[in-house]
């Protein structure tokens, strides 16, 4: 595995196996003719220990049809908003999308899915899928298709066979470009704690899972195997990864889910409308320091604006920007965005640390899909925060983990990195990566840590 986003030491640059997107440029490594003893530690090795994440998900298919007002009124769906329907609905509205061809795009989906497949494509290691899927799987059918469209890195043995269907989420966009949401839950929630496998979120980079999974009805037993991975997760010191996922859910109740992130999360992901929803603050970089009285780092993506990352650093290893400082609600927040982020509980001085990107290029030309860029984004996260474990478990004399820290990278590269990957999935219909992305862009801050 590849560090997510800052230059990689020699040690790192000495295993084949290690991937990043991208070549690097040569003057970014170590000369070569600079003996480093940790190089020579990780070559002698006869296999480098591999890393994972782990993610629970709520297994479902994305369907994208262009519909009218007509028929969204006939199905008893609400323009603009996400409703849930029965399976026997779901399987009414599908027939009649598929009979007057209005379908467009099929693709596997839910947002810890999206986000393990997109990790696996960046990274190419390996991602544990707790979930369920249908016992019985027929050809062309909503399973298939959803185990079709996943990385052959995504790791699916963990899987939970069940009777039934899995989820279905159907998107429907009416000639106004309004987007209305349908979901059919299926079986998606029916996930046991018993499928939990301890061993391998002990071992894990992180484990990430979304807000759904903590509402689910009664006999679902979804959110207590989330609550008992995360149990397992705190006992192993292994980061806690949440992402809000719809702000309906979030403004029904921000209390309880204010105080569930003080109590079990580590990293919070969110967009500017589930921000405000949790916060209660409309500035998204505001609304990332109120998320910090509950959380160690947060990344928050803002649609046209771009994202914010915000987190915490020991003052004693704080790190200057080169880049021009940036005000806003707060005076230039990007001060120390060079900083690697860090648990609160682990500096002796916590200061706060943000940092800001605008959209990669200025976004793009046309925008193909909006489902999914913000998974890419904490997909590419993810990447760094396994990098920083892959890379602390094989070269553990190395100077960057003199500290304990969340990430292989600072704010300001994991920033970059994000931008670049949310980018890919708004340019393509499906909201899962195909492959890895091109040429990185080089960067002020390249080899920054190896000075």
């Amino acid at each position: 595995m590849a560090g997510g986003a800052n230059g990689m030491d020699a040690a790192a640059s000495a295993d084949p196996e290690m991937k990043f997107p991208g070549q690097r440029k040569h003057k970014h490594y170590f000369p070569v003719d600079a003996r480093d003893l940790r190089a020579k530690e990780l070559s002698a090795m006869s296999r480098p220990q591999r890393t994972h994440i782990c993610g629970i998900a709520q297994t479902l298919v994305d369907i994208e049809a262009h519909v009218d007002d007509e028929l969204l009124a006939r199905h008893n769906l609400v323009k603009g908003n996400s409703l849930l329907i029965s399976d026997e609905a779901a399987h009414i509205l599908y027939a009649e999308l598929k009979q007057r061809a209005l379908i467009k795009e099929e693709h596997a989906g839910g947002t810890i899915g999206n986000t393990l497949h997109n990790f696996a494509t960046l990274s190419d290691e390996r991602a544990v899928l707790f979930a369920v899927m249908e016992k019985q799987i027929e050809i062309g059918s909503y399973a298939y298709k959803y185990l079709s469209y996943t990385s052959s890195k995504v790791d699916v043995n963990q899987l939970q066979p069940v009777d039934g269907p899995i989820g279905r989420c159907f998107t429907l966009i009416t000639p106004c470009g309004e987007r209305s949401f349908a979901i059919s839950k299926g079986a998606m929630d029916k996930l046991e704690p018993a499928s939990i496998k301890p061993e391998l979120i002990k071992t894990a980079g992180a484990l990430v899972f979304a807000s759904y999974l903590m509402r689910s009805a009664d006999g679902d037993n979804i959110d207590q195997a989330a609550l008992r991975a995360m149990a397992v997760a705190h006992e192993a010191n292994v980061p806690v990864v949440l992402t809000l996922g719809t702000r309906f859910l979030i403004e029904q109740d921000p209390q309880f889910w204010r105080d569930f992130i003080a109590e079990h999360v580590t990293v919070l992901a969110m967009n500017e409308e589930e921000a405000e929803a949790l916060t209660g603050e409309s500035d998204p970089l505001k609304a990332s320091e109120i998320a910090l009285q509950w959380c160690d780092m947060v990344l928050c993506t803002a649609g046209p604006e771009g994202l914010y990352m915000a987190g915490y650093c020991d003052s004693a290893e704080l790190r200057e920007t080169e880049h021009e400082l940036r005000s806003g609600s707060i005076g230039e927040f990007n001060q120390y965005e060079f900083s690697r982020p860090m648990r609160q509980q682990d500096c002796v001085d916590p200061v706060k640390v943000y940092s800001y990107i605008a959209p990669y290029l200025g976004g793009p030309v046309e925008i193909l899909n909006t489902n999914g860029a913000g998974d890419g984004a904490l997909a590419a996260v993810l990447h760094d925060m396994a990098a920083n474990r892959y890379h602390k478990v094989n070269v553990p004399s190395s100077c960057k983990h003199s500290v304990s820290a969340l990430t292989y990278s600072s704010f300001s590269q994991i920033c970059k990195y994000a931008n670049r990957v949310s980018y890919e999935v708004l340019i393509q219909h499906s909201p899962r990566l195909s492959r890895g992305l091109p040429e990185r862009e080089e960067s002020l801050e390249e080899g920054y840590w190896d000075r």
